[in-house]
C-alpha cells in the first residue's frame, strides 16, 4: 500500500506540473490584450469556464469532502486564482457592455460555488455522499471543458489544416489527461478517471488529426508563400515598366 501512495503521489506532482502549463497557457494572449489595452474579439469564455471547473475540483479534494486528495486541491486552487487574474484583466480592458456580462457570469458562478459548499457541508454527512455529489458536478464540468476542442477538430477536417489547433497544447492535454488518470486509477477514483479518461481519448484524437493533416498545412502555407511572392513581384515589375509621370527637361 505504501508503495501505491508513493506512486500516486509522483503520478499526483507530475499531474499538477502538467496542469500548472496549460493553466498558464492564455499568459501570451493577456500579454497581447496588456499592449493593445483591450479584448478586441477574444471570449471570456474559457476563462469563465477555468473558474468554476478549478472550484469545483478544489471543493472535491477537501479532506472533509474526499480525504486523500490534497494534489487535486493544490493544482485546482492554483488554477481558481489564476482564471480570477485573467478574468480581472479581461475586465480592465473591457468596454462596458461586455464588462456587466462577465461580471454577471462570475457573480452567478460565485453563488452556485458557494451553494453546493453550504449544502454538501452542511447537510451531507458522510465522505461518500459528499464524494458523489461533488464529483458528479465536476464529472459534468470537466468533460464539457474536454469537449470545447471539438470544434476546432471539425474546423481542421474541415480545412484539412492544423493552423488553429496548436500541436503543443494537444501534447500537453494528452500528458494531463493520462497523468490524471493513472493517478485515479492507482487508488481507484471513478470521479477522476471518467472525465480524465475522456479526456485522454479526445486529446489522441487531436494528435492523431495533426499527424493526417501536418503535410497538407505545410502544402497549404507553402502554396500561400508562393502566391505572395508572385504577387509581390508582379508589383515589383509593374511598377518598373510604369512610365515616369515626370516631365522631360
Amino acid at each position: 500500500m505504501a508503495t501505491a501512495d508513493i506512486a500516486r503521489t509522483v503520478v499526483g506532482i507530475i499531474g499538477n506540473v502538467i496542469s500548472g502549463a496549460l493553466f498558464l497557457s492564455p499568459v501570451p494572449t493577456f500579454i497581447e490584450i496588456w499592449k493593445k489595452r483591450s479584448v478586441e474579439q477574444f471570449s471570456a469564455i474559457p476563462y469563465l469556464a477555468m473558474v468554476v471547473n478549478c472550484m469545483v475540483w478544489t471543493l472535491y479534494g477537501l479532506p472533509m469532502v474526499h480525504p486523500h486528495s490534497i494534489l487535486v486541491v493544490t493544482i485546482n486552487g492554483s488554477g481558481s486564482v489564476l482564471a480570477l487574474i485573467f478574468i480581472a484583466l479581461f475586465l480592465i480592458y473591457s468596454d462596458g457592455k461586455k464588462r456587466l456580462k462577465v461580471i454577471l457570469c462570475l457573480l452567478l458562478e460565485l453563488l452556485f460555488i458557494a451553494a453546493l459548499t453550504f449544502v454538501t457541508l452542511t447537510q451531507v454527512h458522510t465522505f461518500k455522499k459528499r464524494s458523489e455529489i461533488v464529483g458528479t458536478v465536476c464529472i459534468l464540468f470537466n468533460i464539457m471543458m474536454y469537449a470545447s476542442p471539438l470544434s476546432v477538430m471539425k474546423l481542421v477536417i474541415k480545412t484539412k489544416s492544423v493552423k488553429y489547433m496548436p500541436f503543443f497544447i494537444s501534447l500537453a492535454s494528452f500528458g494531463n489527461g493520462v497523468a490524471w488518470t493513472t493517478y485515479a486509477l492507482i487508488r481507484f477514483d471513478p470521479f477522476i478517471t471518467i472525465p480524465n479518461g475522456f479526456g485522454t481519448l479526445l486529446a489522441v484524437a487531436q494528435l492523431v488529426l495533426y499527424a493526417t493533416y501536418y503535410k497538407s498545412t505545410q502544402r497549404q502555407i507553402a502554396a500561400r508563400n508562393a502566391t505572395k511572392e508572385v504577387n509581390l513581384s508582379h508589383v515589383m515589375v509593374g511598377n518598373a515598366t510604369q512610365p515616369s509621370s515626370k516631365p522631360n527637361h
